[in-house]
């Protein structure tokens, strides 16, 4: 650890236990399995709907599968693309890709043909590993890439592999049947393409493993709301700056995870995938959420550590058989992506003694940038810094640095910055600004600093709403109509209007007991008294659901683009 002490506002309250900075380890990230397996080669590693899988066998199924991609033709900086959902093949996928000295491409199990063949055609990527169940989505997108596509290798591999059969299924383990259905389905191989059982049995060591620590290890695509999803160039060394800092969460070698958040995008990659065996970690997959599960699941296995977004905080609150479940275990709750609402983080509190620990960073950043202490966190907060990390907020037009309390453009710089965007020279041009001799990423955030170095998100730079020369920040509404009792889910957009220039629209998703009790009117009538009168939702629409990313953040673009399209 680095006893380097350059002084800014949040270093007068960081915490005493902790350095202001981390020595990164100048290994690969596959060094950090084989410490593990070598520390603790029967710890349990990874559990999935029971069943285990130790360090040791982790690394045994890693470096056969290395073998075998190697075997067909996987060399140093190839890029090999994982479609899969959370499951224990993600897991050894990574790591063998790792060892094989080739780059990660994880791809979002969500994505159609259209989206998957841009994927796979932008990274380059000559192998896919894919779930069975989408096997046919990668046939017919590596149809659409035609002859001149470079992928020439399709694995699949099936959930129930990992699976207990279903007469050995704990009860309290499994998932709804529709789930069960999916994980357990067979639908059949592609001609041509492999099997992972059979990739695994040739049981084939590969050759030496020479990845630097400045070699590119993973291409992490970004969410893509806004035109085509750009390839973020991420090398092991910015990975490993964000996979050493499990002393900030306050983890130790027998903390458990809930490992929910999508593995395919950054925050559940370092978290779940890097974080948890650098740590040695244990980490219980759920494939996908579902509320009732994961409350048996964090009462059976104590779980102490849960990385989550708000929309499942809620959701969890939602079950009508939330008092039930045992959180007692649980000493560590955190999450990004969205604001948590301030009534749900003081309820979390009130009924079960936890803070919501929020934190924020982007693809660009390996996940954190910023995050709250346990012991001194404030809600709705992005939080201070973290290890190494210099952020500022600027002028978005002058880049001229703002006072505490002024809302500019929040831009950073540190350990975790990636490399650059992925064959787009003038999207990385754009990306940094240099700022006091260093090269400072523009988050595109817009947001302000307290006295105290916190930092608050007021939000994305284009998402604002002028009514009548008022700017209106769709964020803070939605934290507001958050605090109405009939609200499950909010999301604000901008409205044409010919007297204001633009009106406030909120499409709600009502808490069920509330369905056909609560009338737009009402919500708008409370909204009048508990906001400033040019906040106030001119429109409100009740939706059934909101759309949302595969990393669970709402798409507000899509609703925006969608209101202006109808008018």
């Amino acid at each position: 650890m680095s006893t380097t002490r350059t002084q800014r506002p949040h270093h007068r309250v960081w915490p005493k236990r902790l350095p202001h900075a981390l020595t990164v380890p100048a290994t690969s990230l596959w060094f950090n399995l084989e410490v593990a397996a070598q520390r603790y080669p029967d710890k349990v590693a990874y559990r999935f709907f029971g069943r285990a899988l130790s360090f040791a066998a982790l690394r045994a199924e890693a470096l056969a599968l290395a073998g075998w991609l190697q075997k067909v033709g996987v060399g140093p900086g190839d890029r090999v693309a994982l479609y899969l959902q959370n499951c224990p093949q993600f897991i050894v996928a990574c790591y063998a890709i790792l060892r094989a000295n080739a780059v990660l491409v994880p791809v979002n199990p969500m994505n159609k043909v259209e989206e998957l063949a841009y994927q796979l055609g932008d990274a380059q990527a000559q192998v896919l590993i894919c779930a069975a169940d989408l096997a046919s989505t990668a046939q017919a997108a590596s149809a659409e890439l035609g002859p001149e596509g470079l992928l020439r290798t399709v694995l699949v591999a099936r959930y129930s592999d990992a699976m207990p059969a279903p007469a050995e299924m704990d009860p309290q383990e499994a998932s709804s049947v529709e789930i069960d259905a999916w994980l357990r389905s067979e639908p059949p191989l592609p001609e041509g393409y492999w099997c992972w059982r059979e990739a695994l049995g040739q049981a084939l060591s590969p050759g030496e493993h020479c990845a630097q620590a400045d070699d590119l290890a993973l291409l992490q695509y970004t969410s893509g709301t806004t035109g085509h999803p750009k390839g973020c160039m991420h090398s092991h060394r910015s990975l490993m700056s964000n996979a050493v800092s499990g002393s900030w969460t306050q983890s130790t070698v027998e903390s458990v995870g809930l490992g929910v958040v999508p593995f395919f995008h950054v925050t559940g990659l370092v978290c779940f995938v890097l974080r948890a065996v650098f740590d040695a970690t244990s980490t219980v997959i759920m494939p996908r959420w579902d509320r009732e599960l994961a409350g048996r699941l964090i009462s059976r296995y104590r779980v102490t550590h849960w990385t989550c977004i708000p929309t499942m905080v809620i959701d969890l609150f939602g079950s009508p058989n939330y008092q039930d479940f045992e959180l007692s275990s649980l000493v560590h709750i955190n999450g990004g992506g969205a604001a948590m609402p301030q009534a749900v983080a003081e309820r979390l509190r009130q009924e079960f003694g936890l803070t919501f620990l929020e934190g924020y960073g982007l693809t660009e950043t390996a996940a954190a940038s910023h995050g709250n202490p346990p012991e001194r966190a404030k809600l709705q907060c992005l939080g201070m810094p973290f290890f190494g990390v210099d952020s500022r907020v600027v002028d978005p037009h002058t880049l001229e640095e703002l006072e505490p309390g002024q809302v500019g453009e929040i831009i950073t710089f540190g350990p975790m910055l990636f490399k650059g965007y992925w064959r787009n020279p003038e999207a990385t041009a754009a990306a940094f600004v240099e700022f006091e001799g260093k090269r400072f990423l523009r988050t595109g955030d817009l947001g302000h600093m307290d006295q105290e170095g916190y930092f608050f998100l007021t939000d994305r730079l284009k998402r604002m709403i002028n009514s009548s020369g008022f700017k209106v920040w769709p964020a803070e509404v939605e934290a507001l109509l958050f605090k109405h009792p009939a609200v499950h889910e909010a999301c604000v957009i901008a409205v044409r209007d010919g007297y204001r220039g633009e009106s406030v629209k909120a499409l709600v998703v009502l808490r069920s007991e509330a369905v056909g009790q609560v009338r737009a009117e009402d919500i708008i009538d409370w909204s009048k008294q508990h906001m400033a009168a040019y906040k106030v939702p001119r429109l409100l629409e009740f939706v059934d659901s909101l759309p949302k990313s595969g990393s669970g953040k709402v798409m507000w673009r899509v609703l925006q683009d969608r209101e202006a399209s109808n008018h």
